[in-house]
């Protein structure tokens, strides 16, 4: 089971670096467990992103809670709270030396050498994707994006773009959170929540903007990945979202 083990993960490793992954690198990944699949597990695949970052690199992972902590349950426990974005997060939100940001409805995992740096700053945010959020850093820490057997559309980081635009869909009512930090010290604050109601999301409309290499297409074990360079992402959709504050929706059917 070991071996396995090992060598699915290194052929992971094998296909991300073919994909352009960048050794030492800072990549922000979006899965789906079961698009890689039956021989895939959550550890399998976050032993090959690790491989293929090498010592010097750092892996980034969406921890969204938003379906967890709501107007209901309004309390964000930074150890406790599970994300709610699939298996492959949840285990590496849960091993040892996995960092995570504070946020209530949209934190980030991290582990490696950038990772302190980019998930530090996070509580500063009354946004979901605000300036300092993980999402706003990466393009500046010369990022990519993976999107592994999930498509293009569950890309948190447009939402960090929108939020430069303030498109009209964007927020919703405001909530006031409680967040409790790893030293169990809580705070409460008010929060601007993404909205969205009426309108679908339309991420997938990137790939009309990006050519390779700043969009390069593959396989990994049995999904279908896209591989992003952030700061190419935020250039397109930016301009993009300034001629047309609607590109990236479209209203939803009835």
């Amino acid at each position: 089971m070991l071996w396995e083990r090992s060598e699915r993960s290194g052929r992971i490793a094998r296909e991300l670096l073919a994909l352009g992954v960048r050794p030492g690198g800072v990549l922000l990944v979006h899965s789906s467990l079961r698009a890689l699949g039956p021989a895939a597990d959550p550890e399998t695949v976050i032993q090959g992103l690790l491989q293929a970052l090498g010592s010097a690199g750092t892996l980034l992972m969406p921890a969204l809670s938003y379906e967890r902590v709501t107007a209901d349950s309004p309390v964000f426990d930074l150890l406790d709270t599970p994300s709610n974005v699939g298996v492959v997060p949840e285990q590496f939100r849960r091993r040892t030396g996995t960092k995570r940001s504070l946020h209530p409805t949209h934190s980030v995992c991290g582990l490696g050498r950038h990772a302190g740096e980019i998930l530090s700053r996070h509580y500063l945010d009354r946004t979901p994707c605000g300036d300092n959020s993980p999402f706003h850093l990466l393009p500046e820490m010369d990022g990519q994006i993976l999107m592994l057997g999930c498509g293009l559309r569950p890309n948190t980081s447009m939402h960090a773009i929108e939020e430069m635009i303030m498109p009209p869909y964007l927020f919703g009512q405001p909530l006031t959170y409680r967040l409790r930090a790893a030293n169990g010290r809580e705070q409460e604050a008010l929060y601007r929540r993404h909205g969205f109601s009426g309108w679908t999301q339309r991420y997938d409309r990137v790939e009309s903007l990006l050519d390779e290499p700043d969009l390069s297409r593959g396989i990994i074990l049995e999904a279908e990945a896209h591989l992003l360079e952030a700061s190419r992402l935020w250039q397109a959709a930016l301009l993009t979202l300034r001629q047309d504050p609607l590109y990236f929706v479209e209203k939803a059917s009835e």
